[in-house]
């Protein structure tokens, strides 16, 4: 029995011999972790400085981003508290001098339009595709009215705002431009130039604006505008632009007409007119969190260089480690 293995393994040859077929997979100094690592050391001195450098960076940061929204001219004003509903004449006085454009927008407060079934209620194919126009898939409940298919459908369009607001200075009346108001990789890639809307807001119940069935959805602004759902239930949304200059104590006379139903979910509509600076809008928080973060790390580098001066403690001292103290009681 011994001497047939023996006879069967001295056949197949040495079984010593590295087999040729291996699956070991190819040497490369990344796959065994063999690559340079960079192991900073900790010192004081080099924690001391990075907590300088990082304030020395932000805190400047911080009062140029503060300064350019203290510049901001912002003039917020509810209206729908005493306009139940209809029409409504309000004066807002200008501040400070508001150089243009002067940009125009409607807030809304306690809309959820990133609640998910809202959300869904659309059919991007629809909007961009004049072949794809009957399609209103995902669109319900709002997909069809009298038998025939809404364009746009969905409940986001069907939602439009619908509020307007009219604008003058004693007799003269101030122009608000509502082109260019919008994003324009939605205009020119999300709703076609062909696409025109059909059998709109034609229910029993209607939900906002209409819209011209002349006029493309892709250049239909302010359905642009409305489309594009905001991730909180506090939302500014842009209404246009005017382009002419407010000075100081000039008073706007503002013709509201309230159409758009808030109160039935117990929401709030305002007003905003605002300039803006190269930071964008009216917005303190950017300014604030780089000085929290500057003055912070400011603070840091001075507290570790008191403890670096007033107890000054060797780098690398084995002493300090635990097992060569001595335990009390020993």
């Amino acid at each position: 029995m011994n001497n047939s293995a023996a006879g069967t393994s001295s056949g197949s040859g040495d079984v010593s011999a590295p087999r040729r077929n291996s699956n070991r997979p190819k040497y490369s100094r990344f796959t065994q972790q063999e690559l340079p690592a960079c192991k900073p050391i900790l010192t004081p001195r080099w924690v001391i400085s990075v907590f300088t450098l990082i304030g020395v960076i932000f805190i400047p940061i911080g009062i140029a981003a503060l300064r350019a929204s203290t510049n901001v001219v912002e003039i917020v004003k509810r209206y729908d508290a005493d306009c139940i509903p209809g029409n409504n004449t309000k004066a807002y006085k200008v501040p400070k001098d508001m150089d243009p454009p002067i940009y125009v927008y409607y807030q809304l407060d306690n809309f959820y339009q990133n609640h998910r079934r809202y959300v869904k209620s659309r059919n991007d194919a629809q909007l961009k595709d004049r072949g794809k126009a009957n399609d209103t898939s995902g669109c319900d409940p709002e997909d069809a009215s009298n038998g025939s298919p809404i364009v746009p459908c969905g409940l986001i369009a069907w939602s439009l705002f619908n509020d307007t607001y009219n604008f003058s200075i004693g007799n003269q009346n101030l122009t608000v431009n509502k082109r260019g108001i919008s994003w324009k990789s939605d205009r020119d890639h999300k709703f076609g130039n062909d696409v025109f809307p059909r059998n709109f807001q034609n229910g029993t119940l209607i939900g906002g604006a209409s819209l011209d069935e002349n006029t493309p959805l892709s250049q239909q602004e302010d359905l642009i505008v409305w489309m594009r759902t905001a991730a909180l239930p506090t939302f500014r949304k842009s209404y246009g632009k005017i382009e002419q200059n407010l000075r100081e104590n000039d008073t706007i006379t503002v013709t509201i007409k309230n159409n758009y139903n808030t109160y039935s979910f117990s929401g709030k509509k305002k007003l905003v007119l605002s300039t803006s600076s190269w930071l964008g809008g009216k917005n303190d928080f950017i300014g604030i969190t780089y000085l929290t973060i500057g003055g912070l790390c400011f603070f840091l580098a001075i507290a570790f260089t008191g403890v670096y001066l007033v107890k000054p403690r060797k780098l690398g001292d084995p002493s300090y480690l635990s097992w060569n103290r001595n335990p009390s009681g020993r």
